[in-house]
C-alpha cells in the first residue's frame, strides 16, 4: 500500500539521472558517474524511461525500461534495471514499484513486460517468481566481441 509519503516519478533530465546515480550504482557497479549520464542519454534517445520511488523526498528504488515489439512478445516493456537501495530492503518498495511499472506499461499498449537477471542473482528471482509471479521462460545467450 502507497502512503501519502511515497510518489513515483519519471527522471527524465540529467540533474533527475545525477540524483539516481548512487542508486543504480548499487546494481551497475561498473559504472563511473560519467559513463553512466553518457548511457542514460542514449538510452533516453532510444525512448528508455527511469522511473523512481520515492519516500520522504529520498529516493529509494528505481526501475528503468523501454517499449520493444518483436514477433514473440508483440508489444512488451523489456524491464533493464530494478534496484531498491540496501537500506530499504524488505519494505515493499520494489514490488510497489514493479507494480507501476507493469500498470504503465499496459497503459501504453503493451502485452508484458520482460526482463533478463543474471544466474547469480538467486534472491531476485526469488523476488519476480514467487513474489511478483513471473515466469522463467527461457535462457539469454550472449557472445562478446
Amino acid at each position: 500500500m502507497q502512503t501519502l509519503d511515497e510518489s513515483i516519478i519519471l527522471l527524465d533530465t540529467p540533474a533527475d539521472w545525477q540524483q539516481a546515480y548512487p542508486l543504480i550504482a548499487q546494481l551497475r557497479h561498473h559504472l563511473s558517474e560519467e559513463s553512466y549520464m553518457e548511457h542514460m542519454q542514449a538510452m533516453t534517445e532510444q525512448g528508455y524511461h527511469l522511473f523512481g520511488l520515492m519516500v520522504k523526498k529520498e529516493l529509494v528504488s528505481l526501475a528503468g525500461g523501454l517499449i520493444l515489439h518483436n514477433f514473440y512478445n508483440g508489444r512488451y516493456f523489456m524491464l533493464y534495471d530494478l534496484v531498491t537501495s540496501a537500506t530499504h530492503r524488505s519494505a515493499g518498495y520494489g514490488e510497489r514499484l514493479l507494480s507501476f511499472v507493469e500498470r504503465w506499461a499496459e497503459a501504453h499498449g503493451c502485452q508484458r513486460i520482460e526482463l533478463t537477471s543474471g544466474l547469480e542473482r538467486s534472491e531476485a528471482h526469488r523476488f519476480y517468481e514467487e513474489k511478483m509471479g513471473y515466469l522463467r521462460t527461457s535462457y539469454v545467450f550472449r557472445r562478446t566481441f
